[in-house]
């Protein structure tokens, strides 16, 4: 079954958006990822494998008061 990038896309921000950690394979989703992660302002981590990269998204924690 194929399933459409556009599709895929906004099912992997979905994730993002959710606290879930999302994969991606192919060099032209990690792209568009990167491309609409930076539209959407998200705070996230990717590591970078020779299989692909995980996308990791980052908590914002409250700045520790003295």
């Amino acid at each position: 079954m194929v399933i459409p990038r556009k599709s895929l896309l906004n099912q992997k921000i979905e994730q993002l958006k959710n606290g879930e950690n999302a994969f991606a394979e192919s060099a032209e989703l990690i792209r568009l990822l990167e491309r609409d992660i930076a539209r959407e302002n998200l705070n996230v981590v990717f590591d970078k494998t020779p299989a692909g990269c995980w996308i990791i998204p980052q908590k914002d924690y409250p700045e520790m008061s003295e």
